[in-house]
């Protein structure tokens, strides 16, 4: 069992969880090394959170949250080490073929979607976080807010995110 650090069982439920872990944060990258990490990275944390997991509840759902949670947050820190390397907030990236382009229009819609119906106490935090990608000591100053109140605010709003995304809320 895998519950018990069983090591064919972790295999088995990469095996049979790996697909959907995949199709859920693939379409959020350019990159299939970027959803390579993040499916990755997602099985890393359930498999050491595994025995804190309710076994009345579905496996999936769980994994599916977590893989969730986990592009969101490969997602911001992409948007911001791509802010350190233009080194200028005018740089424009103009490498990318007109396929990259849609993708790259598709997924901002999908998570401007998504932020959308957020509620207002996470909405602003969120854009200023996610798409403006400010730092938080940057965002406490705009919004007039305390430190730990916007971070607070950013991990509920990844939270409500991470629902709304598993849930298919908005497309």
């Amino acid at each position: 069992m895998a519950i018990g650090g069983d090591q064919m069982a972790y295999r088995a439920l990469y095996q049979i969880h790996e697909p959907s872990v995949r199709g859920r944060v693939s379409g959020y990258f350019q990159w299939k090394a970027d959803a390579d990490d993040v499916v990755t990275e997602s099985f890393q944390k359930a498999f050491s959170a595994l025995r804190s997991f309710d076994t009345s509840r579905e496996l999936r759902p769980w994994l599916l949250t977590i893989a969730s949670r986990t592009a969101l947050d490969h997602l911001s820190s992409i948007h911001r080490e791509d802010e350190k390397k233009e080194g200028s907030e005018n740089a424009q990236l103009t490498d990318f073929t007109p396929e990259e382009e849609i993708i790259n229009d598709e997924v901002h819609q999908r998570l401007m979607g998504y932020i959308d119906e957020l509620p207002s106490l996470y909405k602003d935090v969120m854009i200023k976080y996610m798409i403006e990608e400010l730092e938080y000591e940057e965002i406490a100053k705009e919004l007039d807010l305390e430190l730990n109140t916007v971070r607070t605010r950013i991990r509920r709003g990844k939270q409500h995110l991470a629902k709304m995304m598993l849930r298919g809320e908005v497309e």
